[in-house]
């Protein structure tokens, strides 16, 4: 028919043509077996004879060819996304196809006569060119139809899992973009010469002030935190590492307005041996104490973890701070919901509540 890209092998279509004429074959004998007008005078003889099974040899190996070539066509045309005239040439040409194969299997039939039953009675009527025309008719509208049908839902589905493939690669580079963009940052700061740095600012102003000597140790372990590499080859880190994260976050902050914020903070459960990508949970509280009212006495910080039979529950809520917002990009959710999205999958649920006052998030991970 045409040059195609073999979407269907030809075994595969010839075993469901077979199967399909086999079970069409047995309804069609037993809906004779039972119908009052065959079963007493039916010649059964004719289907077990050597031409009967020849013209069904030849059915199957016909309709196997016609659907093998017609749907691979018009799957290839689909592809490429043809206009509608690119569908004439092939479609002629199974036209012809079918045509001479009709006319074919006419010349071997061994009666040109067909029953017809009218008011329980029946009679014999010769194939007359009107009536042949009409069958072929029907039969060529069946086959190129069911062609095209099956060609289009083999499109279309071939090219939802494409785009889905396509998505998730374009997930992953953004993913790997970001990474290198996090590794040359951290190769321009050298870990041991910060560390020691942050150490040695420490013991000097031990002295002066315990304040500000807490205050360098917690950003020293948040800094080693963000530069260290996770344990786990996974791209996950230790859930306690995670916890003890945002523990220092929160002092930091504390630190910052002379231990007035009004945070509550409670874990639940044993987090031990539990592992979770890093920086996940870390930016859920940061972005509430942006967006929150620190000082406010009624409606604190409510920052909650709880680990049950390997299931975390992550739940943080603030109120609104009044006055000017500052101005947020989102990319900080969003880049959340990519990772979580390539960790877990469907394992995982993120719900976000944004109401006029108050502003909350759930995640909930099935396995950590």
């Amino acid at each position: 028919m045409i040059k195609t890209k073999k979407r269907y092998a030809f075994w595969k279509v010839f075993w469901v043509v077979l199967a399909l004429n086999i079970i069409f074959t047995l309804l069609g004998f037993i809906a004779l077996s039972v119908s009052p007008m065959y079963s007493k005078d039916f010649d059964w003889k004719t289907i077990v004879s050597w031409h009967y099974l020849f013209s069904q040899i030849l059915s199957v190996t016909f309709s196997s060819v016609f659907y093998y070539l017609t749907i691979n066509g018009y799957y290839q045309l689909f592809n490429q996304r043809k206009s509608a005239g690119d569908y004439i040439k092939p479609t002629v040409i199974a036209v012809i196809s079918l045509a001479a194969y009709f006319v074919l299997t006419y010349f071997l039939t061994i009666t040109k006569k067909i029953t017809v039953s009218v008011n329980n009675s029946k009679f014999e009527q010769e194939m007359t060119p009107g009536l042949m025309a009409f069958s072929y008719i029907l039969s060529a509208v069946f086959f190129i139809g069911v062609s095209l049908l099956i060609a289009y839902l083999t499109h279309l589905r071939d090219e939802r899992k494409q785009r889905k493939v396509l998505e998730a690669q374009k997930m992953q580079l953004e993913v790997e973009k970001s990474q290198a963009n996090f590794n040359f940052l951290k190769a321009q700061i050298n870990p041991h010469f910060l560390h020691n740095t942050l150490n040695f600012l420490y013991a000097k102003s031990l002295p002066y002030s315990p304040e500000l000597s807490e205050g360098i140790l917690t950003l020293s372990d948040i800094m080693r935190y963000a530069l260290s590499e996770g344990n786990a080859k996974d791209g996950k880190a230790p859930l306690k590492d995670e916890i003890d994260h945002v523990r220092n976050v929160i002092k930091i902050n504390q630190l910052r307005f002379s231990n007035n914020l009004n945070v509550n903070f409670k874990v639940e459960g044993v987090v031990n041996g539990a592992t979770i990508i890093p920086f996940v949970l870390i930016t859920l509280a940061e972005n509430a104490f942006k967006h929150g009212d620190l000082k406010s006495t009624d409606h604190p910080i409510d920052i909650n973890l709880r680990i049950n039979d390997s299931k975390l529950y992550f739940y943080c809520s603030n109120k609104k701070k009044s006055g000017p917002k500052e101005l947020s990009t989102g990319i900080g959710l969003d880049n959340i919901k990519k990772r979580l999205d390539l960790a877990y999958g469907t394992d995982y649920c993120l719900n976000i509540k944004d109401e006029a006052e108050f502003y909350t998030t759930e995640l909930i991970i099935s396995k950590v």
